[in-house]
């Protein structure tokens, strides 16, 4: 495995305070866009090879983008359950949805398509650099990435991919329709959230995509608010 991720570079020093997203087998192209891109929002990048599972068991990082290729798995692992990068912000790069189910465990965050164009990764640097920056309060929705059922009262069942959750509701990722106004109970577990179900309505469908809305009255709805209130103040 760590073979894969090249020849190590030593840490590299930091101002106090600054937020770093580690790069973790990243062709050059693709490593000098991301840092573009991250550095307008006062994101410091840092180039990792190998070594990228000690470094990311041990040493503090904020964000994390992996190459989805032999390796990545493992030092997924290493992030999520290191004291210091339990809840790193994960993007994967080089897949599509249905490829990053296969990390679901591990809650990956967001995905950067390839080829990798600036205007695209510019848009999902700003729509997810408040969680980088640690900025919760100002965060109501996070970006993760793990496979939904979702069934509806006809009995219709889909498989679906999350885009971003809240406590009051989610967006999902799915090719199968699922009308708007449509009541669904769903199925999904996060990270140290075991699979929970809870019900809701589609509240809007756009192309491969559509929101829920939780129902309220479903008391199993607070383990999923708990588990958001834990994630942004670990």
């Amino acid at each position: 495995m760590e073979k894969s991720f090249g020849t190590a570079l030593a840490p590299t020093p930091t101002r106090k305070g600054t937020a770093r997203a580690a790069l973790v087998n990243l062709k050059d192209s693709s490593r000098l866009l991301l840092t573009e891109c991250f550095r307008q929002f006062g994101i410091e990048t840092v180039l990792v090879s190998s070594g990228a599972t000690e470094r990311l068991a041990h040493e503090k990082f904020e964000a994390c983008v992996l190459n989805l290729l032999a390796g990545a798995e493992t030092a997924m692992e290493a992030a999520r359950t290191s004291p210091s990068n339990s809840r790193i912000v994960l993007y994967g790069l080089g897949g599509n949805a249905q490829e990053a189910m296969r990390y679901s465990k591990y809650g990956i965050n967001a995905m950067f398509q390839e080829p990798l164009e600036r205007p695209a990764a510019l848009k999902l640097v700003r729509a997810t650099h408040m969680l980088v920056l640690h900025e919760f309060r100002r965060y109501a929705r996070i970006p993760i990435m793990t496979e939904v059922t979702v069934v509806s009262h006809d009995g219709h069942r889909l498989s679906a991919a999350s885009i971003e959750i809240s406590s009051g509701g989610m967006s999902l990722k799915s090719s199968e329709d699922m009308p708007a106004g449509t009541n669904v109970e769903i199925s999904f577990s996060l990270l140290t959230l075991p699979r929970v179900n809870v019900r809701g309505v589609v509240t809007w469908r756009k192309s491969k995509s559509f929101g829920l809305r939780f129902d309220s009255s479903d008391e199993r709805r607070r383990k999923i608010k708990e588990w958001i209130d834990s994630y942004l103040e670990g």
